[in-house]
């Protein structure tokens, strides 16, 4: 299969949508699909139109069950070699250098490689009654890329995720606010995304790309010195047309026609 055949992108109203369509496999991560993920980034940030990306999945009780172990199998057996190594990101680090918000619409349950993606998007949506987890002291893999949830979740409950392996209630991740909002039913969450992309695509293109770019600063620099980048990030954001005609429009009472520039 190709990776048009796992991974559907299209775009409408300057958002992106990228949604994992394996639902046979519980939309778990191959070498087509990963490689497939790579891709969307790259074009969704390539593209101008595009204001926003939802990352989501095909409906199958499961929004992403990690790896696809399947084929790890068969590619070990076959070539001897581990499937990372044909992933063109394996750990899809991509992801944090899209300059565009990435909203996570979760609609199922999510573990692995499915909350690796989670970590990587800058919003989430859930669905209640799902379950969420790192599974791979269980299979004998890692999970290096769960560090940043440091930052997200207090480090007793990491440490719970990471060494036991075991999923626990979407609802207890949301109660610690790793979660913006649970859903009840697929149709919603998509829906409660789709409502947070449009609210993004409305906005001040140059002041959210800023926002965004110094929260994940400050995650890498620090308190003092991410101040500093911050400030610097904003530079641009403050010395555009939109910065005028934003407090212009709200002097009219008028929505604002924002330039980006």
């Amino acid at each position: 299969m190709t990776h048009d055949d796992q991974v559907r992108y299209s775009v409408e109203g300057g958002i992106a949508t990228v949604s994992i369509d394996r639902p046979e496999r519980k939309n778990a991560l191959s070498v087509e699909a990963m490689n497939g993920l790579t891709e969307a980034w790259s074009r969704a940030e390539a593209d101008k139109s595009v204001r926003v990306i939802i990352l989501t999945s095909a409906d199958c009780g499961v929004f992403c069950a990690g790896l696809d172990l399947k084929q790890a199998a068969e590619i070990r057996a076959r070539d001897g070699v581990d499937i990372l190594t044909l992933m063109r990101d394996p750990m899809q680090n991509g992801m944090r250098n899209v300059s565009k918000p990435i909203i996570a619409a979760m609609t199922g349950s999510l573990m692995a490689g499915g909350m690796m993606l989670a970590i990587k998007c800058d919003l989430r949506v859930g669905l209640r009654g799902t379950r969420a987890g790192i599974t791979e002291v269980k299979m004998g893999r890692g999970s290096p890329w769960a560090v940043p949830l440091l930052w997200m979740l207090p480090q007793p409950l990491l440490m719970e995720m990471v060494l036991t392996g075991e999923t626990m209630p979407i609802e207890r991740l949301a109660a610690y606010g790793f979660v913006n909002y649970l859903e009840d039913n697929p149709q919603a969450v998509r829906e409660r995304a789709g409502e947070l992309a449009r609210k993004i695509v409305e906005a001040a293109p140059l002041s959210v790309k800023a926002a965004k770019a110094s929260v994940l600063a400050a995650m890498d620099l620090g308190y003092a010195q991410g101040l500093v980048e911050a400030g610097r990030l904003h530079v641009e954001t403050y010395a555009s047309l939109d910065a005028i005609e934003g407090p212009k429009a709200f002097a009219e009472k008028r929505k604002p026609v924002w330039q980006g520039r």
